[in-house]
């Protein structure tokens, strides 16, 4: 195994606009409907494996709605999903997601599901940490994913982590945490970004990344300046997955040891590259085309 993948995998109802998401009263007219694999670790180990690499997702059970629909990705993508736990009681985990070409709006039942006192999750599994040469880990699966954590610490292996507490393990111990801007504006509302980045490199040994979608990305590391990057200019077609494929340029990065910047040019190039594409899981980018835009527009 190349990757273990401890997060979030769902069943995702698709629908890409015609043209802008609408007013309140208004009205938009549904252009391409797809039911398909969601997630953050779901689209990254699709990127990774279409890249490549063996992979293995752990982490949400599989439901009735979702079981049957998710392995036929599972399967095609060649992604290892032994770990995942079949709950009959359990419709699984699932959202709708509206596209329009600049944004992505995204209903489901979380609250619910984190809230609920019932784990529908596994626990992190030590030997698949084990037999991997690097880990992704989301902090949304509680005292779960920050075991999942320890014990890469144990057996010193690195991981990248996602949107979580600059004050928490999981960042501490990170190789890479990639922070978006929507978790800043949900939970750090009043913070400026460079006050707040600084926060973040100082609680770490690791490289730190802020993504703005089409803005400037920030990264760095303890005791360094901030760097920043534009993202690549690509035609838009659709948003959604960019944040989540972002982080299987990272890992990919990582699996190469690519320098920071390099790092991190490979990852927005990887997102810019599925941002041209709708739906990602049924055309998922190439590793030739993500080193082309890399290559020629940096």
């Amino acid at each position: 195994m190349d990757v273990y993948l401890y997060g979030q995998t769902l069943l995702s109802s698709i629908n890409l606009l015609n043209e802008k998401y609408p007013e309140p009263d208004g009205y938009a007219e549904i252009k391409e409907s797809y039911s398909l694999p969601g997630g953050e670790t779901i689209n990254a180990a699709i990127v990774l494996s279409n890249f490549g690499y063996r992979t293995k997702i752990d982490g949400p059970f599989l439901g009735v709605k979702t079981k049957d629909p998710l392995i036929v990705y599972f399967q095609k993508f060649n992604v290892d999903y032994s770990g995942l736990h079949y709950d009959s009681t359990f419709d699984g985990v699932q959202d709708l997601v509206l596209i329009d070409k600049n944004s992505r709006t995204v209903f489901g039942k979380f609250q619910k599901y984190f809230s609920d006192g019932t784990k529908r999750w596994t626990a992190p599994d030590k030997a698949a940490i084990q037999s991997a040469k690097i880990v992704s880990i989301d902090p949304f699966f509680g005292d779960e994913s920050v075991l999942a954590a320890k014990y890469c610490v144990e057996l010193n292996k690195q991981y990248a982590a996602i949107d979580c507490p600059y004050n928490e393990f999981i960042h501490q111990r990170s190789a890479v945490n990639i922070i978006s801007n929507e978790y800043i504006q949900n939970n750090y509302p009043k913070e400026n970004a460079e006050e707040l980045f600084h926060k973040y490199t100082g609680a770490s040994d690791g490289l730190v990344v802020f993504t703005f979608g089409s803005r400037e990305i920030l990264f760095g590391r303890k005791n360094s300046p901030v760097k920043k990057i534009i993202p690549y200019k690509v035609n838009v077609v659709s948003t959604l997955g960019a944040g989540d494929t972002f982080r299987a340029g990272i890992l990919y990065a990582l699996l190469n040891k690519f320098d920071d910047e390099m790092t991190v040019k490979f990852a927005a190039a990887t997102a810019a590259t599925v941002c041209t594409k709708f739906p990602m899981a049924l055309n998922p980018p190439a590793l030739d085309e993500v080193r082309n835009l890399a290559r020629n527009n940096h």
